[in-house]
């Protein structure tokens, strides 16, 4: 178990990949190679429908400085440097977008025994200010998130959040979207040996009084292939199937069916075949 809470992005984020990690509409695939000297150059492909979305993105890495650099078919170059740790727990990261003149960022990140904190700033004459906070333990903590846009004056995020971890389950607490929605998480793991776990993510929305149930589970096949498998109130069942066919390289096929649709069906067909 890690020292210290960690940072806000980290409560419930076990639960949360569980469920929606790596799951698409269609296929993704994605290769990575390394060079002699050390450069990481990955290749992401996913289809959807008709369509084909590609990324290449590069890592180089000089002492403690790393320089993130993603090419999308989107025309857009996407740059992330990341300093770790100029001083004891300190963490500095600057990244921008090209064309998106505003897309610029500095963000700083310090980890301690009992707290956690990040704040980042845009680089605009107007920026967008976000800062989060953790104080605890590695067993229970208790953070705020909250961004502020300095042109309007008004706070655009401000979210809170409480994290339980015990040896093999994490059960987390968040309120966001201002007070509006509550999310109660529970990540469990079955067999750390097959990497098998369950989870689930219960969301209740204040504003129109619904509530969103998801459960779902993961088994590693071997150690190279992992199943994952979910199913929400509303009848969506997802599965999917991902391979490492090489270090850091994966092979991933998902699919999703909505089963009410098909119970819908089926009491049409067999009231089609009963019809006099």
């Amino acid at each position: 178990m890690a020292k210290g809470p960690g940072l806000y992005t980290e409560i419930g984020k076990k639960a949360r990949d569980l469920l929606y990690k790596d799951y698409q509409s269609d296929q993704k695939f994605s290769i990575t190679t390394y060079s002699p000297t050390g450069v990481a150059i990955t290749s992401t492909g996913i289809k959807k429908g008709d369509l084909f979305l590609a990324d290449v993105a590069t890592q180089l890495k000089n002492k403690n400085i790393t320089t993130d650099i993603k090419v999308g078919t989107d025309s857009t170059l996407l740059t992330t440097i990341t300093v770790d740790e100029p001083a004891p727990g300190l963490k500095s990261i600057f990244s921008f977008k090209v064309p998106d003149q505003r897309s610029g960022k500095v963000e700083l990140q310090y980890l301690h025994d009992y707290a956690g904190i990040s704040t980042s700033i845009g680089l605009t004459a107007n920026p967008v200010v976000n800062f989060s906070g953790v104080v605890g333990s590695n067993v229970l903590a208790l953070g705020t998130d909250v961004s502020f846009d300095t042109k309007t004056g008004n706070f655009t995020k401000c979210n809170a959040g409480l994290s339980f971890t015990k040896d093999d389950l994490i059960a987390s607490l968040t309120l966001n979207d201002k007070g509006d929605t509550l999310n109660g998480s529970y990540y469990h793991i079955v067999n750390p040996l097959s990497n098998t776990a369950v989870g689930a993510e219960v969301s209740h929305s204040f504003s129109t009084n619904e509530n969103t149930i998801t459960v779902g589970t993961q088994h590693a096949l071997d150690p190279l292939t992992t199943v994952k498998a979910r199913v929400n109130n509303t009848g969506k069942a997802s599965a999917l199937i991902q391979h490492e066919w090489r270090p850091k390289s994966f092979f991933t096929i998902s699919g999703e069916v909505d089963t009410k649709a098909i119970e819908k069906s089926a009491k049409v067909g067999l009231a089609l075949a009963l019809k006099p």
